[in-house]
């Protein structure tokens, strides 16, 4: 399995994330992911970054590879733009770059006042934004008239030697069914041995799949439990609603009726390498190729240390 480090775009300025990409290479993580938001969840988490200048930055600053976890190209950026960034940033990484893909939240999306549309809808979108995508990859001029999108003339000029990969995000049987169908890769969130099994049998065969979660180090479990509720409340919120609802005060509201201690299941709190062995090996155990990992709030560097020193050998 592949250990890789998630940066939090909606919690740290784009000088941490490049702080944090350098000291995960140094620690021995194999790859990173990073977020693509507008808003973040809460105002206390409080940046968001626009995600294709940090990419450009993590080029020069390491050599890790680089997935987006994950990029809305539907609502809030028309495909052919994405397409357009994507492939710069995969010839500025050397072809280390995956473009991970997700039907979106309303947090991020509905900035422009376009409809936030039904599942099923953003589903449909997000598969003809990839096929438009790809299309623009190949090099040449393109024309498309689509049921949600039109592309006059365009050509992206700046392509990589190959086109990148495109991994799908997906937490329900529809949208596991469609990375199985038009994905390189399968994205979750979640150790859901079930979910893997449906994209692997359903068309995704042996392509990789990614997971991530978060970690709130610090001295103690109960330290690193206030830290995550102080930070990431939203963590604990319930169904739909993490797609639905449009402002970070949303989102706190929301949040105030999760109580701190759901932290602890949700979060890898603390400085015990045994949990953080544990938690790794759950992601294994269902089928994972790649998990990484995030650390929420200003004890990075001893998660990298605690990484460096105690989980990435045992894991390895």
């Amino acid at each position: 399995m592949r250990i890789g480090y998630f940066l939090s775009s909606e919690e740290f300025t784009p000088a941490d994330l490049l702080a944090q990409a350098r000291g995960a290479e140094r620690a021995g993580f194999e790859a990173l992911w990073i977020s693509d938001h507008y808003h973040p969840w809460t105002d206390a988490q409080g940046q968001s970054p626009f995600v294709w200048s940090v990419i450009g930055a993590l080029s020069q600053v390491c050599r890790l590879p680089v997935t987006t976890a994950v990029t809305c190209p539907t609502v809030r950026i028309h495909p052919a733009v994405v397409a357009q960034a994507a492939a710069t940033s995969a010839v500025l990484h050397e072809g280390r770059f995956v473009l991970g893909v997700g039907s979106g939240e309303a947090l991020n999306e509905h900035i422009l006042g376009d409809p936030w549309p039904h599942t099923d809808t953003r589903l449909e979108m997000l598969e003809e934004a990839v096929a438009v995508l790809r299309e623009l990859w190949k090099g040449d001029f393109v024309n498309h008239r689509g049921r949600h999108y039109t592309v006059e003339h365009a050509r992206v000029y700046t392509l990589p030697e190959t086109p990148p990969k495109v991994y799908v995000s997906g937490f329900g049987p529809k949208s596991v069914d469609l990375a199985a169908r038009i994905g390189d890769g399968y994205i979750n969130t979640a150790p859901d041995a079930e979910l893997v099994r449906r994209f692997r049998s359903t068309g995704g065969g042996d392509k990789p799949v990614q997971a991530g979660f978060k970690a709130a180090y610090a001295d103690s479990e109960d330290e690193g439990a206030r830290i995550a509720y102080q930070r990431w409340p939203n963590a604990g919120v319930p169904g739909e609603l993490s797609q639905v609802l449009t402002s970070p005060r949303h989102f706190e509201q929301a949040a105030s009726m999760v109580p701190q201690e759901t932290m602890t299941s949700a979060f890898v709190c603390g400085r015990d390498a045994d949990a953080h062995v544990a938690k790794i090996e759950e992601y294994a155990k269902a089928g994972f190729d790649e998990v990484y990992v995030a650390n929420v709030g200003p004890n990075w560097q001893g998660l990298f240390d605690l990484y460096q020193r105690e989980v990435l050998p045992r894991v390895r």
